[in-house]
C-alpha cells in the first residue's frame, strides 16, 4: 500500500492559555516533517479582529459574527465554541482532505471543543499540556505584556476550568522545560505512526516480501 493513502491522524492539542501549545505545536512540525510525515496545524477560523503580526490563512481565518454564525447554521465546522467573548471553529471540510491524503492535523483547541470533537469521530488522539505551576503560568501570561490585570486575572479563572479537565486525554504533558516537553511530545506522534496496524499497512510490500522469501529457505 501506498503510504499516501494511509489516512492521517486527528490530533487534539489543549492546555490552559499560556500553557505552551501554539509554541510546542509549531515546534513539532519540523520534527515530522524531517521524518517525511506529514502534518499541518489545522488553521481556525475565528470573530476575534488580528493581533499583531498574525496574518490571514496562516495564524486563523478571521471572519465577523454573521459569517461565523451561518458557517453553523450549515454545518461547516468540525468544532467550534465561544472563548473569551470571540468565537473559534475548525473547518470540517479541510480537515478531511487533509486526512484523506495522509496528512495528521493537529486541532489546537479547548476542552469544549475536543469533547465535540471526539463525540463526531472515534479515531482522535489527544494531549494536554500542563504548566509546571500557577505562579509560572501567571508570569507567562504577563510576560505576553498584551493584558490587563482583569483580563490576567479572568484567564487564571479560565485555566483553572480547563485543566480540569486533562483526564479527558490519552496523553498529559506537563511543560516545565520547553525542550523536554517538545521531545515528550514528539515521541508521543511517533509512537503513534509505529503503531502495528499502521506500519503494516505502510510496509506491507515489505513484509510480503520478507515472508515469501522466508517460505523460500
Amino acid at each position: 500500500m501506498n503510504e499516501s493513502l494511509i489516512p492521517g491522524t486527528l490530533w487534539i492539542v489543549s492546555a490552559p492559555s499560556g500553557g505552551g501549545k501554539t509554541s510546542l505545536t509549531r515546534a513539532l512540525l519540523p520534527r515530522l516533517v524531517a521524518k517525511d510525515w506529514p502534518a499541518e496545524i489545522s488553521v481556525s477560523y475565528t470573530t476575534r479582529a488580528p493581533r499583531n503580526g498574525e496574518q490571514e490563512g496562516v495564524h486563523y481565518h478571521f471572519v465577523d459574527d454573521a459569517t461565523f454564525a451561518a458557517m453553523v447554521q450549515h454545518g461547516d465546522f468540525l468544532e467550534h465554541a465561544e472563548v473569551f467573548g470571540q468565537h473559534y471553529g475548525t473547518g470540517l471540510t479541510r480537515t478531511k482532505e487533509l486526512l484523506g491524503q495522509g496528512v495528521d492535523v493537529i486541532l489546537d483547541i479547548d476542552w469544549q471543543g475536543a469533547r465535540q470533537v471526539r463525540a463526531r469521530r472515534s479515531d482522535v488522539q489527544s494531549v494536554f499540556i500542563l504548566p509546571p505551576s500557577a505562579a509560572e503560568l501567571e508570569r507567562r501570561l504577563r510576560a505576553r505584556g498584551t493584558d490587563s490585570d482583569a483580563v490576567i486575572a479572568a484567564r487564571m479563572r479560565a485555566a483553572r476550568t480547563e485543566m480540569s479537565h486533562h483526564g479527558e486525554y490519552d496523553y498529559l504533558l506537563v511543560n516545565r522545560d520547553f525542550e523536554r516537553a517538545l521531545d515528550e511530545m514528539a515521541a508521543i506522534f511517533v509512537t503513534r505512526r509505529l503503531r502495528g496496524a499502521t506500519q503494516q499497512a505502510r510496509h506491507e510490500t515489505l513484509i510480503g516480501l520478507l515472508l515469501n522469501e522466508e517460505q523460500r529457505l
